[in-house]
């Protein structure tokens, strides 16, 4: 594979992308929200059901560049499997302390969550990537997806005598049901279980598909015409596929896999081209900070979380506060809901940039 200088456009995305998910978990009130920062109640899509895949993507493409380097280098494979293995065992672990947080009520943990599926995810796929060439992988995704389509669609649920999608009543709920312990986020079923894990992996292949095609010796111009190309293409694919297994982050479908992961490629491609082609870097910086610490970032707003909507202050919590002051003024509570939100992520990237300007990454 050819030499390659850091994408700062990767960076960036990274970043931002952390800095997005933020917004839509902490607005002022969940009461006052705007369409498209909701996620869709099950089948379709917001802006909002991006970021997590997002997310997912461009751990896959990271992974791709760092590991491709270390194996470039020289760097022996057991070392990588040891770090690779004690990082995802860390970050599932700080995942499981977060929902405990503040009450740590061990008779009620959540094993399933956002940062347990990114350990999951970033361990299958970097084990993956260090024992297999990009064919292979891409061989991988498709029978995840396709085997995942398959199962969803065509195996009756349980107790219900037919394959189903309802919320649930489908089989990857089934499963959960019977398999994952603890508390889970629907009561008898998990967004971030088990059975639509498998999907979710796929995702990480494709953003590792996507950082072989950056390293390859192509032109930058090809590099990025041929991501974009590609983006598109699955984009289409998972439009298609939507009319029959359709589009729902919920139980991470295929044709959501799809759709999320070319728009990601494009997102990519169009960042590559204006800021690590053209030097469009003016805007970047902010994406870079956030980026530099991202799920210490993540992990960090949620412990601020409870300063900022749990711990009261005159009797009402501070979001109460700034939500009754826009009511009081006649001002539009979605738009105070909102701008909560972004003074949140303003008050989260004081230590993202503290971390930064003092050189500390935290890689959890």
């Amino acid at each position: 594979m050819a030499e390659f200088k850091r994408l700062i456009s990767l960076d960036a995305f990274r970043g931002f992308t952390i800095a997005a998910m933020i917004m839509v978990n902490y607005p002022g009130s969940w009461s006052h929200v705007y369409k498209p920062l909701l996620h869709v109640d099950w089948h379709g899509i917001t802006p909002t059901d991006l970021i997590f895949p997002f997310f997912i993507f461009i751990v896959g493409v990271s992974i791709a560049l760092a590991y491709s380097k270390r194996l470039q280098a020289g760097v022996p494979k057991n070392p990588m499997y040891r770090k690779i293995v004690f990082r995802a065992l860390k970050i599932f672990i700080v995942g499981i302390l977060l929902w405990l947080f503040p009450k740590f009520d061990l008779e009620n943990i959540r094993f399933a969550g956002v940062l347990q599926r990114i350990a999951i995810v970033f361990l299958v796929s970097a084990l993956l990537f260090l024992n297999s060439k990009w064919k292979t992988q891409a061989i991988v995704a498709v029978v995840l997806l396709v085997g995942y389509w398959l199962a969803m669609v065509l195996i009756p649920t349980p107790g219900y005598g037919q394959p189903m999608l309802e919320p649930g009543a489908n089989l990857a709920a089934w499963i959960d049901s019977k398999l994952l312990p603890g508390y889970m986020w629907q009561k008898t079923w998990d967004p971030e279980g088990i059975f639509s894990t498998l999907p979710a992996i796929a995702t990480g292949i494709t953003g590792m598909l996507a950082g072989h095609l950056i390293l390859s010796k192509m032109s930058q111009e090809k590099k990025v015409i041929y991501l974009f190309s590609f983006g598109f293409f699955a984009f289409a694919i998972g439009y298609w596929w939507d009319f029959i297994f359709p589009i729902n982050k919920n139980i991470w479908t295929s044709s959501f896999v799809m759709v999320t992961s070319g728009l990601a490629a494009m997102v990519l491609a169009i960042s590559m081209f204006f800021v690590d082609m053209q030097g469009r870097t003016r805007f970047t910086k902010v994406g870079i900070i956030f980026g530099s610490n991202a799920i210490a970032v993540y992990v960090l707003a949620d412990v601020w979380g409870q300063l900022f909507y749990n711990i009261k202050f005159w009797g009402s919590s501070l979001n109460v506060h700034f939500i009754n002051m826009f009511e009081s003024a006649g001002w539009s509570l979605k738009f105070g809901s909102l701008l909560y939100a972004v003074l949140f992520i303003c008050f989260n990237f004081i230590p993202a940039w503290i971390l930064y300007k003092k050189k500390i990454f935290i890689k959890l």
